[in-house]
């Protein structure tokens, strides 16, 4: 049983989902505003946090920055519809575990909150890289970036990781580890932006008994934990400057002095950042000390997009079908014309991520062997039929435009059922069949 905070203002669905979650064994509390919720957050401990993405007095962006802002580490699902999805694939950025649309399939969310609450941290010895081949393909691109893995994986350079959510920067960080003489020591990997800045130098550097407030016992820092091995640090523009300090005297002497303590410690680690962001730019507005760039940045791995990478998605579907087979019991071995045009079409915002949790949910809808498209999200259908809005100040042509998005997503919502979205739109069947030959909809 799991203690779970639903943050969500339609109160109707507010109490479906309290039910529902009751009833499959957890204890569910329901708020209707992001005040609301900070202030339980502050008295209640919670094992997750389901959180709307619109809220009356905010997002649920705000409730996440605000727990990884105290250090709370527990999962955070975002619920959001499908016109804010590609704002919640970003909230994953900030440390959100996962998010899911409206309407929410129960199947699919039960799924989601089982996954979250047996997520465990990621910091061990030796660690398999199985899932790493997930991102390696066939295609040219993928070639050079493998012959780049390669060519440093065996030297000791701090190498930085960059590229979009999702595309894969701790399957490559992995990937070297597992090619380097450190491959039988610890790999060691750390999100930086789930880090609050209190507790930052603590967690990377460890600190004395007594160094503040909580503590109440010596405690190794990462450094130490990583020692003879790969320290992987994700989002590493998010450190504060005090931070940036302690690790560039870590890099350049190889020592570091726990918080509240007058000793050094020796330290031999190798450092792999990752960025979603282009670090030069921090350099550039100051956030980031330009010593420590230059101190991390020996070697430069560019991971491409999902969209960038050709025949390479077919690869990944089959992969990521067979992961979820074995995972889900099930045994989905086709894919329906439609749905593997439209996976193909799609421009992946949340990249191998995205792609993984779409296919995942795809599995697990598909009782038989081939997979239809209605077991795809609603979202990517609109994501692919939009046109974009016209330029100028037509007020017609735009007027076109916002109907067509609307009888498109409504068709999307009823399942292409004419009568119902003839209804929903206040339309007769003859009106909408006018409109659809009109705006040349399928």
């Amino acid at each position: 049983m799991a203690k779970i905070l639903i943050i969500e203002d339609d109160l109707t669905f507010s109490q479906l989902l309290e039910g529902f979650l009751t009833k499959h064994g957890h204890e569910p509390s329901p708020v209707n505003d992001v005040k609301k919720s900070l202030k339980l957050i502050e008295q209640q401990s919670f094992d997750l946090l389901l959180v709307d993405y619109r809220l009356p007095d905010g997002t649920g962006l705000d409730v996440l920055s605000h727990i990884r802002g105290k250090g709370l580490t527990q999962p955070v699902i975002i619920m959001t519809s499908f016109n804010d999805v590609r704002t919640a694939v970003k909230s994953i950025q900030l440390g959100a575990f996962d998010y899911i649309t409206k309407p929410v399939n129960p199947d699919e969310l039960l799924m989601i909150i089982n996954n979250s609450l047996g997520k465990k941290e990621t910091i061990s010895s030796g660690t398999s890289i199985e899932h790493a081949d997930a991102i390696k393909g066939k295609s040219s691109i993928a070639d050079k970036l493998y012959e780049h893995i390669n060519l440093v994986a065996p030297t000791d350079m701090s190498v930085i990781i960059q590229g979009e959510s999702g595309t894969g920067k701790e399957y490559a960080a992995r990937a070297l580890h597992m090619q380097s003489k450190r491959k039988d020591k610890p790999f060691v990997a750390i999100d930086c932006g789930a880090l609050s800045k209190d507790l930052a130098a603590s967690e990377l550097f460890g600190h004395a008994k007594g160094a503040f407030t909580g503590a109440l016992n010596d405690k190794k820092g990462q450094f130490e934990a990583a020692n003879g091995g790969t320290l992987f640090l994700d989002e590493v523009g998010n450190l504060s400057y005090e931070v940036q300090v302690k690790m560039l005297r870590a890099l350049q002497e190889r020592v570091i002095q726990p918080l509240g303590s007058t000793k050094t410690v020796k330290v031999d680690v190798r450092i792999i950042t990752a960025t979603n962001d282009d670090l030069k730019s921090s350099v550039a507005n100051g956030s980031f000390r330009e010593d420590l760039y230059h101190r991390l940045n020996e070697f430069k791995i560019q991971l491409p997009a999902l969209r960038d990478r050709g025949k390479d998605i077919e690869l990944f579907i089959n992969h990521f079908i067979r992961l979820s087979n074995t995972e889900l019991q099930r045994n989905v071995q086709n894919l329906s014309q439609q749905a593997k045009d439209l996976l193909l079409q799609y421009d992946w915002p949340g990249n191998l991520r995205e792609l993984k949790n779409v296919i995942k949910r795809m599995v697990l809808l598909t009782p038989s062997e081939t997979a239809e498209v209605d077991s795809l999200p609603e979202e990517m259908i609109i994501s692919i039929n939009q046109i974009p809005k016209p330029n100028g100040t037509d007020l017609k042509a735009i007027n076109e435009v916002n109907e067509k998005m609307l009888i498109i997503e409504t068709l999307v919502k009823v399942k292409y059922n004419k009568s119902k979205a003839a209804k929903l739109l206040n339309i007769d069947r003859k009106t909408l069949y006018s409109k659809m030959e009109r705006y040349e909809i399928e």
